[in-house]
């Protein structure tokens, strides 16, 4: 063989490389075999809903039928289905093998009776990276009753779907609710295990009270990571686009204003019942079991529609800056519920005042900062930066 032949033979064999796929990101639900040992011939609560799935099964089922004793099913605003719409209360239930319990209503806690009979409980729900979406509030409360009761806790983490930044005002000191729970910014770039970390280790629990917490890691994830994700999180959260727009829109709950809610495509448009708010046009109707009773139901608005706009990745707060701008009557723009969501009143006196968008996000630059280094101790995966 002539070593020319040998070259060109070396060289078709460089050109032919297959590329390498890169590994596939799995939940912590589908590490079975790293929790399913602690599991075995343990009393097994669940805090769950219709995300909790290992595939196309649910993670009720995958337990029962690997033999675990699962004795109660917890779940969280909209119900262990997700079948009930915003605000909707939820009665306890019971099935053939298992108790359903409600934490959503008057009660958002479990109380001791409801862990009488459980050795561990396992977290496992979809988040998208929000202050205001109330599954880590549940999560908050499940984990202080478990402290409070000697119940182990087990999170079964998931990627966050806005976790490849953080961004808006803090929750200030007076504003803490069921929507504004823990001091971290509105877009705060931690999954559920990580903030379950962070709840646990910086005395936000009861008391200072700590419980006894595994966290089940997901694998081949990064915060850098764009996560889709694959079920319906929320009612009202239809699909990627309505998550990704989420950390925006969700400050419009506060406000006079309709961000498609009895429409279906809520969380992707803005409008208001007068023409001069855009020439999009939607009409919210009752629709059960996601909105029953819609602002503006049955009323013609008027304004945008961000389906086609990707997501910007931070806060846009021009939207909300420009539709105060044009509101006739300002004194009623805003509702009572807004506080809650911004965590804090200036925000709002800010948008009152004029201030700009720039000079707006400025203003949180110091507290930002100050939470990064409280965030980075509680990092499971590689940064987005």
């Amino acid at each position: 063989m002539s070593l020319l032949f040998l070259f060109f033979i070396l060289i078709g064999c460089e050109t032919e490389k297959v590329p390498q796929e890169e590994p596939q990101i799995e939940t912590g639900a589908q590490q079975m075999q790293t929790y399913l040992p602690v599991l075995e011939g343990k009393r097994v609560g669940l805090t769950v809903n219709h995300t909790s799935k290992i595939g196309d099964t649910h993670l009720v089922d995958t337990l029962i039928g690997r033999n675990i004793s699962v004795v109660s099913v917890f779940g969280p605003e909209h119900g262990f289905r997700g079948q009930a719409s915003d605000g909707e209360k939820i009665a306890d239930d019971s099935t053939e093998n298992y108790q359903i319990i409600s934490l959503y209503g008057k009660k958002r806690k479990p109380s001791p009776e409801d862990l009488s009979g459980i050795d561990i409980m396992v977290f496992d729900i979809q988040d998208v990276g929000t202050r205001f979406y109330t599954y880590i509030s549940t999560m908050h409360y499940v984990m202080e009753a478990c402290a409070e009761n000697d119940v182990q806790v087990i999170i079964l983490d998931r990627p966050n779907p806005n976790g490849f930044y953080v961004d808006g005002p803090m929750r200030e000191e007076g504003f803490e609710s069921f929507v504004g729970m823990h001091p971290i910014p509105v877009v705060h770039g931690l999954t559920v295990g990580e903030l379950a970390q962070m709840i646990n280790n910086e005395g936000w629990l009861k008391n200072g009270a700590k419980c006894d917490l595994l966290i089940i890691p997901n694998k081949n994830y990064t915060h850098a990571d764009r996560w889709h994700v694959p079920d319906s999180p929320s009612p009202n959260l239809p699909n990627n686009v309505s998550i990704g727009w989420y950390p925006t829109l969700c400050f419009f709950e506060g406000t006079k204003m309709s961000i498609g809610r009895g429409t279906h495509f809520p969380f992707q448009v803005i409008g208001y019942p007068d023409p001069s708010f855009g020439s999009f046009e939607f009409t919210p109707v009752s629709i059960e079991g996601v909105s029953k009773y819609p602002k503006f139901e049955n009323e013609l608005c008027f304004g945008l529609d961000l389906r086609q706009k990707p997501p910007p990745g931070q806060i846009d707060l021009s939207f909300i800056i420009s539709f105060y701008e044009k509101f006739e009557d300002k004194e009623s723009f805003f509702i009572t519920s807004f506080n809650r969501l911004a965590g804090t009143d200036k925000l709002q006196e800010q948008i009152k005042n004029g201030w700009s968008e720039s000079k707006i996000r400025s203003s949180w630059e110091s507290d930002l900062a100050g939470y990064e280094v409280m965030r980075k101790k509680y990092l499971l995966y590689p940064d987005f930066e």
